[in-house]
């Protein structure tokens, strides 16, 4: 058979790393840019490689092997088989080509002097053929042809004189070892490469839903607060109208500057009937009357309904609150009860209120689930912290959410009396 020699295990290194960045067109056509990249793909694990199928290819032909005839130029071989080491050095970035150049050379040096291969000619073949099955399914044309090139190597040492059957069939199973071993790397690569896509997909995705989902807050933020706005504006347009019918005659000029003030109120009522137009145009669910804290026995009285056990502790005496920030806060709470009733089920739940000198805080804690299930995942398309948090950001409050100990869960925020 071929001539027996140790080999030290070494593994491939795999496809080679892409480069990090990209050269402009012309400096990449030049010579200089095309050893860069080359040497970019050549890391110290193909150096050595290369070092170690070169250094033993070499001292087979110098010792002679054994079991074969001499070679007819030994000095021609002990050249070619230092060459070998330039073909498994290169052969990551042309794997095919190597192999080919390869398997031609030994061919037609059988042909011409019947030379059966040598251990370090069919080890390299071996390695040759597991790089490029990593590389190229087996099905394709190029696939096809590594085994066919594989396939003369096998049929050198058919036709060796020293060749056994055993030999023969144990160096078959080699082939298919190397070539099955390629195959699953390059299948391993293509399933690492799909997970990978699919990780970017669903992060892209989830991004996406996310922005869809803070505009969704948003709009609706805006179209409860404008509802607001509206309505003060109003409240001081006909506060100026019967101020101005009060004066009238007795000042004036007081009456034409609340004469002014009710045309410009009224006038800024109507563009804000046209911006509300648009938004409840967008908002598919419809909003019942603006809530507030006032109404907040109503919400929970509905929460107990639903089997969760609510209870409620204010801190300090309330105050009135601005309309926007008072419909916040009950939005707040309203979302963080929901949330627990989502995912928590039936539990308990504590909503505290504490009214500070120039802050509103809110604390929701839930006991989490009953010991007899377990708090499930978070289902997909909820948005109800991504709302709360829109809503504190919108009067540069804090906001804090997340689980504690106990399997419980905490909603906190602190909303400011005045804008900082």
């Amino acid at each position: 058979m071929f001539r027996r020699a140790p080999l030290a295990a070494s593994g491939d290194p795999g496809v080679p790393s892409p480069p990090t960045s990209r050269s402009p067109r012309l400096a990449a056509m030049s010579p200089r840019a095309g050893l860069s990249r080359l040497a970019g793909q050549l890391g110290a694990v193909d150096v050595l490689i290369a070092l170690a199928f070169g250094t033993f290819a070499v001292a087979e032909e110098l010792s002679g092997g054994s079991g074969l005839p001499a070679r007819p130029s030994p000095a021609l071989w002990v050249a070619g088989a230092a060459a070998t080491a330039v073909l498994v050095l290169l052969r990551r970035s042309v794997p095919f080509g190597v192999m080919s150049v390869f398997t031609a050379v030994n061919v037609i040096a059988f042909l011409a002097g019947h030379q059966a291969p040598g251990a370090w000619q069919w080890y390299t073949q071996l390695l040759f053929l597991f790089t490029l099955l990593t590389r190229v399914p087996l099905g394709s044309v190029r696939g096809v042809l590594s085994v066919v090139m594989a396939l003369f190597f096998l049929t050198g040492l058919a036709m060796s004189e020293t060749a056994q059957v055993a030999e023969y069939a144990v160096a078959a199973v080699m082939a298919a070892i190397a070539g099955g071993a390629g195959v699953a790397v390059r299948r391993h690569r293509l399933h690492a490469v799909r997970a990978d896509e699919r990780s970017e997909l669903l992060a892209a995705q989830s991004e996406l839903l996310a922005r869809e989902a803070v505009a969704q807050e948003r709009a609706r933020i805006a179209l409860e607060l404008h509802d607001i706005i509206a309505h003060s504006v109003s409240v001081m347009v006909m506060q100026a109208g019967g101020v101005r019918l009060t004066l009238q005659g007795a000042h004036p000029k007081a009456c034409e500057t609340l004469a002014v003030i009710e045309e410009t109120g009224r006038g800024a009522v109507e563009e804000l009937h046209r911006m509300l137009g648009l938004l409840r145009a967008r908002d598919t669910d419809g909003l019942t009357p603006q809530p507030s804290l006032a109404r907040l026995a109503d919400l929970v009285e509905q929460m107990r309904a639903s089997g969760l056990t609510v209870t409620v502790a204010t801190e300090g005496d309330p105050v009135p609150l601005p309309a926007g920030l008072d419909l916040s806060a009950y939005r707040i709470v309203q979302e963080s009860l929901t949330n627990t009733l989502k995912h928590a089920g039936p539990t308990r739940a504590t909503v505290a209120i504490a009214y500070r000198p120039h802050e509103l805080a809110l604390e929701i804690l839930d006991e989490g689930p009953p010991e007899d299930r377990a708090r499930p995942a978070a289902m997909p398309g909820g948005h109800g912290l991504i709302g709360m948090r829109e809503r504190v950001a919108l009067f540069r409050g804090t906001f804090t959410a997340g689980p504690v100990p106990g399997e419980g869960f905490r909603v906190r925020a602190v909303l400011p009396l005045r804008a900082r």
